[in-house]
C-alpha cells in the first residue's frame, strides 16, 4: 500500500451560515484545500440522520442520509429554492436546533416546488433513485413520516401505524425525496473528490439506535422486550476515557437470530456504507470479539458484563457477499487478546492515537511512533480526544515552564520524545505521525489549524457541548496548505 495522508473533519464543521456545516460550497473549498496541501484522505464521521444529543454515533437509520446537510446553495442551483429565500438565514454560532426549522422550512418549500414544477430530469432521478433505494427508503420514509405525525415521539410510545402508507403518502414521498437530494449532494461531492484523487473514508457505528428506522422495522433482529423496550444496553466498562465506563443506551444485537438468516441486514448495511464512501472506519471494533452488555435501569457502564460475539462469522458472511473491503478496525479501548486476534484474522488495519502514548512504558506503548508497523492508521488524535494544542496545555497545567520539577511528567516526556519546545505542538504532533512507518496518517483539522480545547468536537460520556465544533471561513490559507504540503512530500505521504 502507498503511504498517504489526510484530514479528519465531519461536514457539519466546515463554514456556513444555515446553522451547520454542508455539502455546499465550502466543502468544495475544502476538497480543494486538501488537494493543494497535498493530501489524499478526507475522513468523515457518520453522515446519517441525527436526532437526541445531535450524535453521528446516534442515527435514526443505518441507511439513510442526513438531510440537514443538504446545502440550500445547491438547490437554488437546481431550481428548488429562490436565493431569496435563504437570506433570513443569520450567520452565528453552530445551532442544531436553528438548523432543524430552518431546513425543515426549506425542504418543505422544495419539495412544493418539485411538485409543482414537476421538472423532467429531476423526476427521473428520484423515481430512478426510489426503485433503487426501496429496501431501505420505504421502510424509512415511512418511519420519518409518522415520527412526525406522533410530534417526535420514539416509536414505542406511538399510538396507532395502520392505514400510515396510505395516510401519510405525500409525508412520505416527502421525506424520500430530501434523502433523494441529500444522495444526489454527497454523490456530487464524492465525485468531485475522485476527480482530484481524494478518497473518502466513512465511519459507521457497531450499533444503531434504539428509536430508528432499523430497529423499529427488524424488532426480532435485537435483544428486546415485548413492548420493544432493550432488555440489555450498550456501552464499554471504566477505560482511559471515563472513570465509570461510557454508557451508550443503544440496544443490543440477537446474534442468534442474525446468523439464522445469514446476516441479512448486516451485509445490506455494510453494502449500503460502501456505496457512498472509499473506505470504511468500523467503530469499537473490539464489540465483535465480546460487547459490554449493560442492564437496564443502570445509569453508568460499571455494572455490565462481555458477551462474546460471531465478529469472525460475521465478517466472513459480509466478505462471501461483498468481496475483501478496505476496512479500518477502531481497536481503541480495552483491547483483549481476542480482539487482537480477530483484527489480525481478519487482516484490517488498527489504529494508532500519539495522544495516548504518552501516559505508558516507551517500550510496550503501541501508541509511540517507534512502536508502529505497517498496517494501521496513525492519528494524532480522534474526534473523541481533545486537539492536541489543548492536551498539551491540560496536561501542563497553569504557570510557565521554569525548571524540570516543575513539569508534569508525561508533558516533560511528550517535550523530550518529539525534541519540541512546545511551542508549536500540534505539528510536532503531525510530524511524528506523518514520519511515522503508519501506511496511513489522518489529523484532525483542528490540530492542522492549531486549536485548543475550545474546539473539541467530542467528550465521551457527556451530553452536553459536543458535535458542535466549526472553522471560521478563510482558516485554510495557501501557507497552511503548503506547509502540511511541504511535510507530505518529506515523509513521502503525496500522492502527486
Amino acid at each position: 500500500m502507498a503511504r498517504s495522508s489526510g484530514i479528519l473533519l465531519h461536514p457539519t464543521s466546515l463554514p456556513s451560515r444555515f446553522g451547520i456545516g454542508d455539502l455546499g460550497p465550502e466543502a468544495y473549498k475544502f476538497v480543494d484545500f486538501l488537494v493543494e496541501a497535498g493530501q489524499s484522505l478526507w475522513q468523515v464521521l457518520p453522515l446519517g440522520p441525527t436526532g437526541y444529543g445531535d450524535s453521528p454515533y446516534a442515527s435514526y437509520s443505518a441507511f439513510a442520509g442526513n438531510t440537514l446537510l443538504i446545502s440550500p446553495e445547491r438547490l437554488v442551483q437546481d431550481g428548488l429554492l429562490d436565493q431569496s429565500e435563504l437570506e433570513e438565514a443569520p450567520v452565528g454560532p453552530v445551532d442544531y436546533g436553528y438548523a432543524h426549522q430552518f431546513k425543515a422550512k426549506l425542504l418543505a418549500q422544495a419539495y412544493q416546488r418539485f411538485g409543482k414544477t414537476d421538472p423532467v430530469h429531476l423526476r427521473t432521478e428520484f423515481e430512478e433513485f426510489r426503485n433503487c433505494e426501496s429496501h431501505w427508503l420505504d421502510d424509512y420514509a415511512l418511519f420519518r413520516a409518522l415520527k412526525d405525525e406522533h410530534g417526535g415521539a420514539a416509536w414505542t410510545e406511538w399510538e396507532t401505524t395502520e392505514d400510515a402508507s396510505e395516510r401519510l403518502e405525500s409525508k412520505i414521498e416527502a421525506h424520500a425525496f430530501y434523502q433523494f437530494l441529500f444522495f444526489r449532494q454527497w454523490t456530487a461531492l464524492r465525485g468531485y473528490c475522485h476527480d482530484r484523487g481524494i478518497s473518502i473514508i466513512g465511519d459507521f457505528p457497531i450499533f444503531v439506535a434504539h428509536d430508528s428506522a432499523d430497529v423499529w422495522i427488524n424488532p426480532e433482529q435485537f435483544k428486546l422486550d415485548a413492548n420493544g423496550k432493550p432488555l440489555v444496553v450498550a456501552g464499554v466498562p471504566p477505560d482511559y476515557f471515563s472513570a465509570t465506563g461510557q454508557f451508550w443506551g443503544n440496544p443490543l444485537y440477537d446474534w442468534e437470530r442474525m446468523r439464522a438468516n445469514g446476516f441479512k441486514w448486516w451485509i445490506a448495511r455494510v453494502r449500503a456504507i460502501f456505496a457512498m464512501v472509499d473506505i470504511a472506519r468500523v467503530d469499537h471494533f473490539r464489540g465483535f470479539a465480546a460487547c459490554w452488555e449493560i442492564p437496564v435501569g443502570d445509569k453508568t457502564a460499571e455494572r455490565g458484563r462481555w458477551v462474546e460475539t460471531p465478529g469472525s462469522e460475521l465478517f466472513n458472511s459480509i466478505r462471501q457477499a461483498l468481496g475483501e473491503l478496505p476496512i479500518i478496525a477502531e481497536d481503541l479501548g480495552v483491547i483483549t487478546a481476542d480482539v487482537v486476534a480477530l483484527r489480525d484474522e481478519l487482516g484490517l488495519p488498527g489504529m494508532r492515537v500519539l495522544q495516548f502514548g504518552f501516559g505508558g512504558d516507551p517500550k510496550t506503548s503501541v501508541d509511540l511512533p517507534h512502536n508502529y508497523v505497517r498496517n494501521v492508521v496513525a492519528y494524532t488524535g480522534t474526534h473523541d480526544n481533545d486537539t492536541a494544542a489543548g492536551w498539551f496545555k491540560s496536561v501542563a497545567g497553569a504557570g510557565s515552564i521554569r525548571t524540570a520539577t516543575e513539569i508534569d511528567q508525561q508533558r516533560q516526556f511528550c517535550l523530550q520524545y518529539l525534541n519540541s519546545s512546545g511551542e508549536e505542538i500540534h505539528w510536532d504532533f503531525i510530524r511524528a505521525v506523518w514520519g511515522s512507518v503508519a501506511d496511513r496518517a489522518i489529523a484532525p483539522l483542528q490540530d492542522v489549524l492549531g486549536l485548543g480545547s475550545e474546539a473539541r468536537m467530542n467528550l465521551p460520556n457527556s451530553s452536553e457541548g459536543n458535535w458542535s465544533w466549526r472553522y471560521e471561513s478563510g482558516a485554510l490559507t495557501s501557507d497552511l496548505a503548503l506547509r502540511l504540503r511541504d511535510l507530505t512530500r518529506l515523509y513521502g505521504r503525496n500522492s502527486r
